[in-house]
């Protein structure tokens, strides 16, 4: 598992593997040959590399970002007010769900936030309920009204 608390210090190669996959990754038939390539190492290289990323947490995901909505799916974010002393049983309970696509502690009385990634839109309302129903919380769904398309990268 991942350690977020853990400083890790990054080479030169791994600034620019960092840097470049913030842009996206190709899409063709050999696309870590491709990025090694443009970053002049190793293709097994670049791959051991993006894998200790990950194992050390440097790297919180690598994979595909798909848009559920134009596949047709639904996306929602919500939110549930978690006794702090509970926090992690409902954490586990909410997590168990495969339509929970990522779970967020915050600081605020809405403590837990979560997204849903549901195969129709209309899942989103029976995943709420299914929700509350087994953490016995109240869920607050957020569904998107607008969409904004905001390019944050973080340049290391």
């Amino acid at each position: 598992m991942p350690q977020s608390n853990k400083i890790v210090s990054l080479d030169d190669t791994n600034r620019a593997i960092i840097n470049m996959l913030q842009d996206g990754f190709p899409i063709c038939e050999e696309p870590f040959a491709e990025v090694s390539e443009q970053l002049g190492i190793d293709q097994d290289d670049l791959i051991a590399r993006i894998s200790t990323l990950r194992e050390e947490g440097v790297l919180s995901r690598f994979g595909p970002l798909y848009n559920a909505e134009r596949l047709g799916g639904g996306l929602s974010l919500a939110a549930i007010k978690v006794p702090d002393e509970d926090f992690d049983r409902i954490a586990d309970i909410v997590n168990s769900f495969p339509e929970v696509a990522h779970n967020y502690a915050r600081e605020d009385a809405f403590n837990m936030w979560f997204v849903l990634a549901t195969e129709t839109p209309d899942q989103i309302d029976a995943m709420v309920a299914r929700i509350e129903e087994a953490t016995g919380l109240p869920v607050m769904n957020v569904p998107k009204l607008e969409e904004f398309s905001i390019n944050l990268r973080f340049a290391v």
